[in-house]
């Protein structure tokens, strides 16, 4: 199959490359009920040594600069209690920490959780981070120009590997929150 976007060899039906995904996120894309059919949720294979965005993009597509989503994991503190959340924007812009997210989880203090935390608690690598598949009760804060966009390339968990996702599909997982203003130039 062509992908929608981007120069990949192949792009497959998520649901078909089960066996590429981490657990986390083959359990999603195998129990997936949106409106978006997982079948229109697309693997593609890609190297671990270009995904970093700037040399992504020079391998697999310019165009994909402007529709590629990054995946970050946040945390709100507020006293003593701490509430972690993804925030997913356009990799062109960077995610209002300070601003949209620290009042949207009624934190005193939010900042980019470290490495290690986002890593453990997803159980995903660290380069492919993506919103499908996180832990259940966390906060998914969705900038509202990725859900207008009609497919958009995000992280598969693992670093080899993306996935191609109909933006809508996005304001469909569990725990999303579409905000304008999300993501900042």
């Amino acid at each position: 199959m062509r992908a929608p976007i981007g120069d990949f060899d192949h792009a497959t039906p998520a649901p078909d490359r089960l066996d590429e995904l981490i657990p986390a996120v083959a359990g999603a894309v195998r129990g997936w009920s949106g409106s978006v059919p997982a079948e229109q949720i697309l693997y593609v294979d890609t190297d671990p040594r270009w995904a970093d965005t700037a040399v992504f993009v020079e391998h697999y597509g310019r165009e994909l600069l402007e529709r590629s989503a990054n995946c970050v994991v946040v945390a709100g503190r507020r006293g003593g209690e701490s509430t972690l959340a993804a925030c997913v924007v356009l990799s062109t812009t960077r995610v209002d920490v300070n601003g949209v997210v620290r009042r949207r989880l009624g934190a005193r203090k939010a900042s980019f959780a470290p490495m290690d935390t986002a890593t453990g608690e997803t159980g995903m690598e660290y380069g492919g981070i993506t919103p499908i598949g996180l832990p259940g009760d966390w906060p998914v804060l969705v900038d509202a120009a990725v859900v207008d966009l009609p497919y958009v390339l995000v992280g598969s968990g693992r670093r080899r590997g993306k996935l191609l996702v109909p933006g809508k599909a996005f304001a469909e997982l569990p725990g999303a929150v579409v905000l304008e203003g999300l993501g900042v130039a």
